[in-house]
């Protein structure tokens, strides 16, 4: 019986080194600014006309017409 009390105090290491792991992962995907673009997925093409036309780039008739042709 003595000759097995040895893997008690390995099994609780392990864990501690899984849990301690596991805390590592958890907080690198929680950082901020973690690759955001990539996880927003891709940009439709409706989206970039939109953002276009909110920074100024492209007047109302411009917008309308690429617009249109998108539907």
């Amino acid at each position: 019986m003595m000759g097995w009390f040895w893997i008690w105090p390995v099994l609780v290491l392990i864990g501690l080194v899984l849990l301690g792991y596991l805390a590592y992962r958890l907080t690198q995907n929680r950082r901020p600014g973690a690759d955001t673009a990539a996880a927003a997925g891709p940009t439709s093409a409706r989206q970039i006309l939109d953002e276009r036309y909110a920074r100024g780039e492209i007047d109302d008739d411009e917008y309308r017409k690429r617009r249109d042709e998108l539907a």
